[in-house]
């Protein structure tokens, strides 16, 4: 089984030190709500949520990057991002993405959470419609723009332009390698891959072994 600290490159890793519970007026991102409603047949249920805080004008909170990275030498692969995420006390292996900003455009928070995260810049290809992200727990909702990055021979890797507190490893691998990759970094102890990450890549692995065009 591979090793968390020959992919992660600190000194230390994170840990989770105490868990307490947030009161409402204290919570910066989200709240928790009691929803009261009436199912199909007409009988009264109650459901508990997490509710987002932070929806800005763009009517979306968050923005996944699936990207290509197109090298004249190299076959084409995506830059992978590895962080700890608390909620799980693990690392996670994920897109790039990011929360959307009050006055941003999904476009606007694409570009530059890819620019910070992995220092490469590309264009957006396409935008998926707005989707749920954990339907069954929060309103929270995103969309998937798809970029595609253009590199020269030669060019150097680019740096990373990180905010206080974020540790992020990026990682490119070629994406006919992607789903095994995947499944490498799940079976790896404190490491877990984002859904979204894996379905696009079972998709594709899917597609591929099954037969199917």
């Amino acid at each position: 089984m591979p090793k968390l600290e020959a992919i992660v490159p600190y000194s230390r890793t994170a840990k989770v030190t105490s868990v307490t519970d947030l009161p409402t007026e204290e919570a910066k991102w989200c709240s928790l709500k009691k929803i009261a409603y009436e199912d199909e047949t007409g009988k009264s249920r109650l459901w508990e949520m997490a509710e987002r805080r932070t929806r800005g004008k763009a009517g979306v909170d968050a923005v996944a990057i699936g990207n290509i990275i197109l090298h004249p030498s190299r076959p084409p692969s995506t830059v992978l991002v590895i962080q700890y995420r608390p909620p799980l006390d693990a690392y996670t292996v994920e897109w790039p993405a990011g929360l959307v900003d009050a006055d941003e455009t999904v476009e606007q928070a694409a570009i530059r959470e890819l620019k910070e995260e992995t220092g490469y810049e590309g264009r957006v290809l396409s935008i998926s419609p707005i989707v749920a992200s954990d339907p069954g727990l929060t309103n929270a909702n995103m969309q998937l723009c798809m970029m595609e990055v253009k590199l020269k021979e030669g060019d150097p890797e680019p740096e990373q332009r990180l905010d206080d507190g974020e540790h992020i490893t990026r990682v490119t691998v070629p994406l006919s390698e992607l789903y095994d990759r995947l499944v490498e970094y799940a079976n790896t102890d404190r490491m877990t891959v984002a859904a979204k990450l894996h379905h696009f890549a079972a998709g594709m692995h899917f597609s591929k072994t099954a037969g199917f065009p």
